[in-house]
């Protein structure tokens, strides 16, 4: 590109990005919306739509979110059934919060906080004790929880204000590190199969006169990634994912409400260069940068000391028509993780943060392998990644 275009480009202004609805509805404000239903302290219904019930299920979906469910009706009868009813019967979806990705989306539904207070703001972020990058959802390299999140879940506190309080889920998940800064409280059940895990949460809605119980799929997210949202695959998991939601719904006890939702939506990225840009073969996106963290479609770039704005300045010229590219204080004062940031959580946030509007990705072929071949990708603020469902089926 000569320079009189790069002189022509408009970089997508910070505050045009379409911040999440953070304390009106979004995956945050769920579970604190239940527990105020049920009598848990200090919980606040945030998302006022939803009518009180006695007996409460949340039931996660990894990877389906509103869009692609909108898209595949056949496969998915009874989810789209409950479209027109979604969120207290207004038939809209919640949103994700930025970035869009398990790990941080986990920690917002289990905490009842946003992204800044609990300190999960991404795929990996720097570790600012340490100067590592962080994984956060294989916990790698290994970090005390409690020192990294320590707020407590909202299941504990129903737990210990007496409701009964359960997380049904596969067994591998149970010690985890991410289980126990965003989901732990009450009692954990480990089931192997989908079937099982729908029954056995169903038994324990039923086990308390207050109950508020957690379940978990996580296929339809590993599917898309290997294989794409509009794969065969992915198909045959919605449609499995479906079946099951039937067969909770089928089971649930008096004075119940069941709750499906998802963690994030996905978006398929062509394999080309123009789709795929490759941090490890870009001198110009790699000048100045210390560690690049975050995923594809929601970087955390960490520049070397004093190369700060060097760095953002060249970000915003190369990728800024495809991205939003902002600093860690536009960033946050435009909203993107929530209306306040813990001081622990600052220096996790990228000095430059860059979110996809297009269907484009930043990979790190070199250092990243795994992650840059997958077909299905998530993590920005589009549609297609932020809105997820809330459907709902009363007893």
């Amino acid at each position: 590109m000569t320079q009189a275009a790069w002189d022509d480009v408009e970089p997508l202004p910070v505050h045009t990005a379409p911040v999440p609805a953070y304390g009106t509805g979004s995956l945050a404000d769920l579970l604190p919306t239940l527990g105020s239903h049920l009598g848990v302290p200090d919980c606040t219904a945030a998302i006022p739509e939803l009518a009180p019930a006695d007996r409460a299920c949340v039931f996660l979906i990894d990877g389906l979110g509103w869009r692609q469910l909108q898209e595949h009706p056949d496969e998915a009868p009874f989810l789209s059934s409950l479209m027109a009813s979604s969120r207290g019967g207004t038939g809209r979806p919640i949103t994700a919060g930025y970035p869009a990705t398990t790990a941080t989306s986990l920690a917002s539904v289990g905490t009842g906080l946003p992204p800044g207070a609990h300190g999960l703001p991404g795929y990996t972020v720097r570790n600012p004790d340490t100067g590592e990058l962080m994984n956060q959802l294989r916990w790698n390299p290994w970090t005390k929880p409690q020192t990294w999140q320590p707020y407590p879940t909202v299941f504990r506190r129903a737990h210990d204000a007496g409701v009964h309080t359960a997380q049904v889920s596969a067994p591998a998940f149970e010690s985890t590190p991410l289980t126990k800064i965003a989901l732990s409280g009450g009692t954990f059940h480990g089931r192997l199969s989908g079937e099982d895990r729908m029954d056995l949460a169903a038994e324990q809605l039923a086990a308390g006169d207050r109950s508020l119980v957690y379940t978990y799929y996580s296929e339809v997210d590993g599917k898309g990634h290997r294989f794409g949202v509009d794969s065969d695959a992915w198909r045959g998991q919605l449609m499995y994912v479906d079946r099951l939601a039937q067969r909770l719904a089928e089971q649930l006890p008096p004075r119940s409400a069941l709750y499906v939702t998802a963690d994030h939506g996905m978006i398929d990225i062509p394999f080309d260069e123009q789709s795929r840009i490759d941090f490890d073969e870009d001198w110009e996106l790699r000048a100045g940068v210390a560690l690049l963290g975050g995923e594809g479609r929601a970087r955390h770039v960490y520049a070397v000391p004093g190369a700060q704005g060097d760095v953002l300045a060249v970000w915003r010229e190369v990728l800024g028509e495809q991205f939003w590219i902002a600093s860690r204080d536009e960033a946050i004062a435009a909203g993107w993780f929530g209306p306040q940031i813990d001081q622990r959580v600052y220096e996790r946030l990228g000095d430059v943060i860059a979110a996809a509007r297009d269907d484009v990705v930043i990979i790190a072929s070199e250092n990243e392998p795994n992650e840059s071949k997958m077909v299905g990708n998530h993590g920005s603020m589009t549609e297609a990644e932020q809105l997820v469902p809330l459907l709902e089926v009363r007893s």
